[in-house]
């Protein structure tokens, strides 16, 4: 029996080996697609570029899908070989995952509210219970079931009436952000007919219970451009337009304040933001403009008693300041300081309670969360002792409470719910992220923060994670992460998927270049406008820092960004592509100066402020020195694997993939070069929980493979 089973063992090995080189022969004669070739001469301002590739932007066209089609069959053909090891990876991220999961509950008017995943199921079940958590449970939206039928599907902006009678909702099906809302009576479980198509998907309630004001969209742009308000049980064809935003640069939102005294539209650009107030109990009122529009005046609005708490950067506070007005007189003359302006310190957010006032402030890097009792006596910051942890607060609905609820994490700590007694001190673990199968130790990690100098002299953290015993020799591969736009924070964050790669020898970096927030506002600013290159440059020297301290070599280094982090990729690779192996760019934003000249695209006038405007030339000229697509040239790339969706509305699926196309008649070398298309989904990829662990699969047996690591 031993020799007989001896023999099957040796015959199963054989017979993949053989299937493996056969693979391996396979992808071998299988040939890249090439996109077919029709020039379109594009002039501006005297200058003239040739795309040769213009044409992939018709959606409609057979022979576009037909050519994203031929791209992922060309992927699927040459990964073959990995679709096992795939597999074995997807299989050991979900183990990790507690599939039977649930939301720590809060408690908002009379109700404790739930967010619960059921094993073996992709998406949400939002529930609640009246009064206690040993109440009946009641299921308000079960969206596995919502979902059938539907190849993408996301559920968002659910709104509760004051009298906790419906729900309003919206839906999205195709993955592009456009919505429909619909209400729910939560008494009879019953779908109403009023049902509004082409908005964003967030409502909120008057306190009338049955007036809600959402937002819609332009039909082209999918800028959220207009405010509805609307009467249950009506038409939407009947619902009245209360504001319109005719600046094109803006985008609009609705809210209601903590207090619920205030429903507040907001309308913001890059640069400029304004408010306007109603009282909830008066719907059919007009709207207050809080204070006008002024170029370059950003602020937010807090309601609380009878004054308004205003974050904003007034009077030059670059990284901003804490200010009050009374709600009578809500223009910036009456406000007054509250938090003044420091040079070192980032004021981010705050969250208003009855006896405290909690603030979110960042410096060097790191955030910091700061008790503030109104009586003006023993102030103090949240004791926090790590330099790569991520600290925030929550979900903190109520007023009348002492407990501030709030999150912490780190690059080797589960990410944990904790609520916190401010009067007390006392803090509570509600929840701690549970990572399954019983192998993980967060003890067998190193995390680390080292400062890269940047061309300029400027110093840029880098935030590192590890197993226990590495060496510094040069041959340990790093996956160095980055976004640097929009002045968007990368704080750390731990994730149970990431272990899939540390636990085979990875390090994980995440690079704090100029563009983000991360060392305050002006870290933002220098990234920026005719300033952007910092965010290239950056990367490219925490890259050679990185291969100089001998974490990693040229022959180790990957690098990873998506939507602007894929510009970041694209601009990296044109500038210094012997510094990787591979690089993974997701829905990436590579196509700058022509996007960004044709304001029918969802986003392009909305952030002129952040990219500049093409229309004008100075702007144009430097855009076309880095934008990705304009400057690819006859050299050396890396290894790439390039991802998409058809129906992304932020990045369009043509910029990627005229990319990859140009990318494939000049790059001189061999390297792996890859277009996989989600021919289902939109910037964010595949909806469901497990069905995003497939993609993620895909990029790690991308890096996994070029290590020529196979299990």
């Amino acid at each position: 029996m031993k020799n007989k089973a001896l023999l099957s063992g040796l015959c199963l090995i054989f017979a993949l080996s053989i299937i493996k080189i056969n693979a391996q022969q396979m992808s071998e004669n299988i040939k890249a697609p090439l996109a077919k070739i029709i020039p379109t001469v594009l002039e501006k301002h005297g200058d003239t570029r040739v795309d040769n590739y213009f044409w992939l932007n018709k959606r409609e066209n057979p022979e576009v899908i037909d050519y994203l089609n031929q791209e992922n069959s060309y992927y699927e053909a040459m990964t073959a070989d990995t679709k096992g090891f795939q597999k074995e990876l997807y299989e050991e991220m979900k183990s990790r995952i507690k599939e039977d999961d649930e939301s720590v509950p809060y408690l908002y008017n009379g109700y404790y509210y739930i967010t619960r995943f059921e094993t073996g199921k992709d998406y949400p079940i939002y529930s609640r219970k009246k009064g206690s958590l040993t109440a009946a449970e009641e299921i308000l939206f079960n969206c596995n079931d919502l979902a059938k039928g539907h190849s993408y599907f996301q559920l968002g902006g659910l709104s509760i009436s004051p009298d906790n009678k419906f729900a309003s909702f919206g839906v999205d099906t195709i993955g592009r952000r456009i919505y429909a809302i619909q209400i729910k009576n939560l008494e009879t479980g019953e779908i109403l007919s009023d049902k509004i198509e082409n908005a964003t998907g967030s409502s909120v309630w008057a306190n009338d219970n049955k007036t809600i004001f959402y937002t819609k969209q332009d039909e082209v742009t999918l800028r959220s451009d207009k405010v509805f308000k609307h009467k249950l049980n009506t038409n939407s064809d009947q619902d009245v337009l209360v504001f319109f935003e005719k600046d094109d640069t803006f985008n609009v939102s609705v809210g209601k304040e903590k207090s619920k005294k205030y429903i507040v539209i907001g309308s913001g650009s890059t640069l400029t933001t304004e408010y306007r107030i109603l009282n909830s109990d008066t719907p059919d009122a007009e709207f207050k403009v809080f204070q006008p529009r002024v170029r370059g005046l950003e602020y937010s609005i807090s309601h609380f008693g009878d004054s308004f708490y205003i974050l904003t950067n007034k009077d030059k506070a670059t990284n901003f300041k804490l200010m009050k007005t009374p709600e009578s007189a809500t223009a910036k003359a009456n406000w007054v300081d509250v938090i003044a302006h420091r040079d070192d310190v980032l004021l981010e957010d705050i969250e208003i309670f009855r006896n405290y006032l909690v603030v979110e402030e960042r410096s060097n890097g790191l955030n910091h969360i700061r008790i503030m009792p109104w009586s003006g006596e023993g102030e103090y910051y949240l004791p926090f002792g790590s330099e790569t942890y991520n600290a925030y607060t929550t979900t903190n609905v109520d007023f009348d409470t002492d407990i501030l609820r709030y999150s912490y994490q780190s690059l080797a700590t589960p990410s944990s719910v904790i609520d916190f007694n401010m009067k007390t001190k006392e803090k509570e673990v509600k929840k701690e992220q549970q990572v399954l199968g019983g192998k993980f130790d967060k003890n067998n990690y190193i995390e680390e923060r080292v400062w890269a100098s940047a061309t300029d002299g400027t110093k840029v953290p880098i935030s590192m994670v590890y197993k226990k015993g590495l060496k510094k020799d040069g041959t340990n591969p790093v996956l160095l992460y980055a976004y640097g736009s929009y002045g968007v924070t990368l704080d750390t964050y731990f994730s149970s998927t990431r272990l899939s790669i540390l636990d085979r020898g990875f390090v994980f970096a995440i690079a704090h270049i100029r563009g983000g927030e991360d060392l305050g506002r002006q870290w933002y600013e220098d990234g920026k406008l005719l300033k952007k290159k910092n965010t290239f440059t950056d990367f490219i020297d925490c890259s050679k820092y990185l291969i100089q301290e001998k974490y990693t070599s040229p022959e180790h280094l990957y690098a990873e960004g998506g939507s602007a982090g894929g510009l970041l990729m694209g601009a990296v690779v044109n500038m210094a592509p012997e510094l990787y192996n591979g690089v993974i760019a997701q829905v990436p934003f590579v196509d700058v100066i022509s996007t960004m000249l044709d304001d029918t695209i969802p986003l392009t006038t909305g952030e002129y402020d952040e990219w500049g405007n093409p229309n004008e030339k100075k702007y144009y000229k430097y855009m076309l020195s880095y934008s990705p697509y304009d400057n690819v040239k006859a050299q050396k790339y890396p290894n790439m694997y390039v991802s998409t969706g058809l129906h992304d509305s932020q990045v369009q699926y043509w910029e990627p993939a005229k990319w990859v196309a140009k990318l494939r008649t000049l790059k001189t070398n061999d390297t792996t070069l890859y277009l996989n298309t989600n021919m289902d989904a939109g910037h964010g990829g595949a909806s469901g929980r497990f069905e995003a662990l497939k993609e993620l699969a895909k990029e790690y047996s991308f890096l996994l493979d070029l290590e020529k690591i196979k299990n």
